[in-house]
């Protein structure tokens, strides 16, 4: 770098992060990321392993042994339970109702499954009888179903679904990369086979960790494509014809990295492992029901604060998650344009959507650390005035007053 300049060291500024994800972290999640790090078969590492498996048990809802981080981001996840789960050629069924259901017929696409899909208007969910002609027509293999959907800020209920798949004899996943950790899971009690999240969202962590979650029916499914690369493996380890078409999404030999057999397969990511145990440690400290009570009321009070406003609100409210609304953006005001003020002079960031939603809607987060009283009213105080800038007359006070109503009558 001769006769460059080098750039000074990471100095990001303050924000405030109240889109629909990433967002900002719990402080002590930061604090366990700069932990010194210890080699990967280093018994601290090895137990801090364990200790983050069991913490992610009660965080779903499951006593699944199968209960691991993927090294990647959600989509990691995601990748890993489809690539294992299904063979080339067998049925996924996928109901959509926004751009993540979307995501999950792509990614079964490139399993080279044969996808079949249900869609339903932006907005809705999926009635669960649709979803059951659905299964009698198809007869698929596996039902990946998203629980919470950002892109519409709609929640799926699963609660009849898991029974609906054991009594058709189909796998179901869920992706709950939205959802876990401010809205209701279950993983046992609703009968999910496979699961999987992501930190940045209601967990409260960074981006680059997943979460995932096997019943003992989809183990069984990963055990029968078992192979172990070639250099690692035993004379006895066995060698399926129809093994997962994915080395590092091989949940096979994750499984077998993070069992007892401590299979080379990878480097764990040390500082994501510290973070995602943190983010799970938190939340149990706090209790699992009352995290997501706390989602609960700060939605609600982000919900009353903008309607305060005088906005509009998109889709189905009965079944809007709890850490997430979607503002219709008021006519005349520049959608994009009142965002970059929010950010640039509050150091707020809000959300825009995607696809028919683009320019249409803000999406405003209330989850993880920010589910709480101070950030939901300092937003609405902010988006007020930005508001009025861009000539929206609003009610004095309207949303601040509306949303501090809703923590006191709690």
């Amino acid at each position: 770098m001769t006769g460059t300049t080098l750039p000074g060291p990471i100095d990001p500024p303050a924000r405030l992060l109240m889109g629909p994800g990433p967002v900002s972290a719990y402080p002590s999640v930061l604090r366990a990321m700069s932990a010194p790090l210890v080699g990967q078969y280093d018994p601290f590492m090895t137990t801090s392993m364990a200790e983050t498996q069991e913490l992610y048990r009660q965080v779903w809802g499951t006593v699944n042994e199968a209960t691991v981080l993927i090294d990647g981001t959600s989509r990691a996840g995601i990748e890993a339970a489809i690539l294992s789960l299904v063979r080339p050629g067998e049925r996924v069924l996928v109901p959509v109702f926004g751009r993540f259901g979307l995501l999950l017929a792509e990614i079964a696409e490139r399993a080279m499954a044969e996808v079949h899909t249900i869609e339903v208007p932006w907005g809705q969910v999926v009635p669960v009888s649709l979803i059951e002609q659905a299964i009698r027509r198809v007869r698929p293999t596996l039902l990946a179903l998203v629980q919470g959907d950002t892109s519409t800020t709609m929640n799926q209920p699963l609660e009849e679904v898991g029974a609906l798949c054991e009594k058709h004899g189909v796998l179901f996943y869920a992706d709950a990369t939205a959802s876990l950790g401010g809205n209701a899971f279950e993983a046992d009690a609703w009968g999910l086979d496979a699961a999987t999240a992501g930190l940045q969202k209601c967990l409260g962590g960074p981006s680059g960790s997943a979460p995932l979650t096997l019943s003992e029916r989809a183990v069984e499914v990963v055990r029968s494509r078992r192979r172990v690369e070639a250099g690692i493996r035993e004379p006895d380890d066995p060698d399926a014809s129809d093994f997962v078409r994915s080395n590092y999404f091989d949940l096979g030999m994750i499984l077998d990295y993070w069992g007892p057999r401590r299979l080379n397969h990878h480097t764990e990511a040390t500082s994501m492992l510290y973070a995602a145990r943190e983010c799970a440690r938190v939340i149990l400290a706090e209790g699992r029901d009352a995290v997501v009570e706390r989602h609960r009321l700060a939605g609600d009070a982000m919900l009353a604060g903008v309607r305060g406003l005088g906005l509009e609100v998109f889709g189905d409210v009965a079944h809007k998650m709890h850490n997430v609304v979607a503002v219709e953006i008021p006519d005349g005001v520049p959608g994009d344009a009142a965002r970059a003020a929010l950010l640039t002079d509050f150091g707020i960031e809000i959300g825009t959507s995607f696809g028919p939603l683009h320019g249409r809607v803000w999406r405003i987060g209330t989850m993880g650390y920010n589910a709480r009283q101070d950030a939901v009213l300092t937003t609405l105080a902010a988006l007020e005035a930005v508001l009025r800038r861009f000539g929206c007359a609003v009610p004095p006070g309207g949303g601040t007053e509306a949303a501090a109503d809703v923590y006191r009558g709690a």
